[in-house]
């Protein structure tokens, strides 16, 4: 394949020059607060939310705009009832978690960056979510200790380092920390969920490795599929992504195209995705 190296090159530069600008302003901020201020409370759709101020994403959104992620949190509640019991891996501060809470009977909420998670369990808290059980751990294929980087300009961003760690992982100079991961088939005492959401920045493949028994039970799985991550972070092709689907899981919606095919054409429709660049947020498996 011919590479058009000086089209790469300007992307390079628009990538750094987008993320100067994120980590100045992300700066600013923080000077103008203080570094004492470690988050804010702002109300939103999704519910009452302790944010990191520095946080030009999600927290950002909820900041500004007052929701996050409403059109997933639809489609989630459209594959739940009030009896489901569903497993969130990769919770982050709660967003979705705390608003799909309230149309299910139940949700364990799985997240690795330990700055995250101490949001998620204020956000718990102040939302008065008594059916949302929280574990600070990484989700992997085993038990095991592995290194992890924590960003603060998208905290949602935080990842397992990556294998190859390309500037749009690290341009706000994340701190690399050590935590702990598990294969969720032996950590967690439950192995039912009606719904398994997994959205962690690439290593969902590690995840799903490690989650087996979990996944083979439930109804609908929904994974973040984003080719920059299978290659960079998790180092598989689609092939082996697809590989770790349970046979059961016979239907795929691939909510940015409207489209939902058998689960044949729909992992070709994935490799073209990944040829294409192209990612979506979370493509759902369905029995």
């Amino acid at each position: 394949m011919k590479v058009d190296w000086g089209f790469t090159m300007l992307k390079v530069l628009f990538w750094r020059i987008n993320f100067f600008f994120k980590n100045r302003k992300s700066a600013k901020i923080n000077r103008q607060l203080g570094e004492r201020v470690q988050s804010v409370i702002v109300e939103t759709q999704n519910g009452i939310f302790a944010v990191d101020p520095r946080d030009l994403e999600v927290g950002y959104k909820l900041r500004n705009h007052g929701s996050y992620g409403l059109d997933e949190i639809s489609r989630i509640n459209e594959l739940i009832t009030s009896e489901s019991n569903v497993l969130v891996v990769g919770a982050h501060i709660g967003s979705l978690v705390i608003p799909i809470a309230r149309m299910c009977n139940k949700v364990v909420a799985v997240e690795a960056n330990p700055n995250n998670f101490n949001l998620l369990q204020t956000n718990v808290h102040l939302n008065k979510s008594e059916n949302i059980s929280i574990h600070n751990v990484a989700a992997s294929s085993k038990q095991e200790k592995i290194q992890f980087q924590m960003n603060v300009v998208n905290s949602g961003g935080s990842k397992r380092l990556p294998k190859n760690n390309e500037y749009m992982y690290r341009y706000d100079n994340p701190e690399v920390i050590e935590v702990q991961a598990h294969s969720l088939d032996e950590y967690l005492d439950e192995e039912h969920f009606d719904l398994v959401l997994i959205d962690i920045e690439g290593s969902e493949y590690f995840a799903m490795q490690g989650m087996e028994k979990i996944m083979s039970n439930c109804n609908v799985l929904i994974v973040e599929f984003l080719p920059h991550h299978l290659k960079n972070v998790a180092d598989v092709s689609v092939e082996q992504f697809l590989s770790l689907i349970p046979k059961h899981f016979t239907k795929l919606t691939i909510p940015s195209k409207k489209e939902t095919h058998p689960v044949d054409i729909g992992g070709t429709l994935l490799k073209q995705m990944y040829n294409d660049k192209e990612g979506d947020d979370g493509i759902i498996f369905l029995k």
